[in-house]
């Protein structure tokens, strides 16, 4: 018997706004595109002002708002846009993120500061300003993108990995809080999508997909209301194997991928 969705699922994307964050380039600029596609209006926003105007071109229901996510204050002055022009957004999609390749002895303050107000600072500036709104509405529904790097601790992902293991958390708590004032909540966990991101990468990246074909599997998951969106799957589930394990048996094989 198939277990009943999460969340409410999302479809009739005529009817929708879609706020995304970190749509310059990679996932998020995939994403908007199908998502324009389907009809839905979609909020574009990053720090690259040309990058995503280049993503809105000659779509009518784009609607540019530059953003730099570690500035709560801009943060603000986004959603009092949004609301003058009457496009308060039906989801927030958190999808930018900074990543660098580094292990523990690699790391440098500026470098971890960047990382951690990108990918998790951000995100709670922008659920302090937007929250209180969308719970007095009671819809709405936010989606973070994480990803697979937050289920275990791998090596080579020493500031990013913890950042996206700390998005998992709070995913789930969302979902507990949230959920009593009918809202959404969606954690997104990618595998290696081949991104200006993992372009800094210098091993051969398993499963790799293309940004479409990453927005393309966030999209189905939210029309079908799934609270976890992980992809491929022929490679999220054997990371979600190994955070099964019990660390005697783990542990050793994180210690030999930090070998090789």
């Amino acid at each position: 018997m198939l277990l009943p969705a999460l969340n409410r699922p999302l479809r009739n994307w005529p009817q929708q706004t879609v706020w995304i964050v970190g749509a310059s380039s990679g996932i998020g600029a995939a994403l908007a595109s199908q998502l324009l596609a389907l009809g839905a209006r979609v909020i574009l926003s990053a720090r690259g002002v040309d990058s995503l105007h280049a993503v809105a071109a000659r779509q009518p229901r784009a609607i540019v708002l530059p953003l730099d996510v570690s500035q709560p204050a801009a943060w603000q002055q986004a959603w009092d846009s949004l609301q003058q022009q009457d496009a308060l957004p039906d989801l927030v999609v958190f999808c930018a993120a900074a990543y660098r390749p580094e292990r523990c002895w690699d790391i440098r303050q500026q470098q971890v500061s960047d990382t951690l107000q990108t990918n998790l600072a951000g995100v709670y500036y922008g659920l302090e300003t937007m929250l209180p709104a969308m719970m007095a509405r009671r819809q709405g529904g936010i989606a973070l993108v994480a990803s697979v790097a937050g289920y275990v601790g791998l090596p080579g992902a020493c500031v990013y990995g913890p950042s996206k293991a700390a998005l998992i958390n709070l995913a789930e708590l969302l979902h507990a809080e949230l959920h009593q004032h009918d809202m959404q909540v969606y954690l997104i966990n990618p595998g290696f999508v081949a991104t200006r991101l993992t372009a800094k990468n210098d091993f051969a990246m398993p499963a790799l997909l293309q940004p479409q074909d990453a927005a393309r599997a966030i999209v189905r998951g939210l029309e079908q209301g799934r609270f976890e969106i992980h992809f491929p799957r022929r490679f999220t589930l054997w990371i979600k194997l190994l955070a099964l394990l019990p660390y005697r048996l783990r542990l050793p094989l994180l210690r030999h991928l930090a070998r090789n």
